[in-house]
């Protein structure tokens, strides 16, 4: 089953079940990914999908960030609680140890030297992880490595 096949399969039961919440968030996506179809002219790939809901999960975090700052409880716990409902849709995230190893691996093929090559790094990197990592990690990770 495809990820929006999933998405529909649980939209449908969020309207059975009256879960309002659940119902929101997937509507977005739902939204997002009609938009993104009509832009392309084109039904979607896994890989869109995938896309728009990493986008998703994205501002999610960034919401989250900005609102413990302004100690908005209410709307970190709002955050939390669509960030939890949108997770399962993703691949499993790769651990820190299995991302640190991909790093070492893609510098190790590329012959990546110093800090200057750190833009071709992530981006093999990124094509490898294909989704599993966010992009801040890696990136910390990369500079890491090819400083030190």
């Amino acid at each position: 089953m495809t990820t929006t096949e999933r998405i529909a399969e649980d939209f449908k039961n969020a309207l059975k079940t009256g879960d309002k919440q659940k119902l929101s968030v997937l509507r977005m996506v739902k939204a997002a990914a009609k938009n993104r179809e009509i832009e392309k002219g084109i039904p979607l790939a896994e890989d869109d999908m995938q896309e728009i809901l990493r986008t998703f999960i994205k501002r999610g975090k960034e919401s989250i960030e900005q609102f413990s700052k302004a100690g908005r409880e209410d709307l970190v716990k709002k955050e939390t609680d669509e960030l939890a409902i949108l997770q399962p849709y993703l691949p499993q995230q790769l651990s820190n140890d299995e991302a640190l190893a991909l790093v070492k691996d893609v510098i190790h093929e590329t012959g990546a030297k110093g800090a200057k090559e750190m833009g071709r790094v992530m981006k093999a990197v990124m094509e490898k992880a294909m989704g599993r990592v966010d992009g801040k990690i890696i990136s910390e990770l990369v500079r890491k490595m090819l400083e030190g």
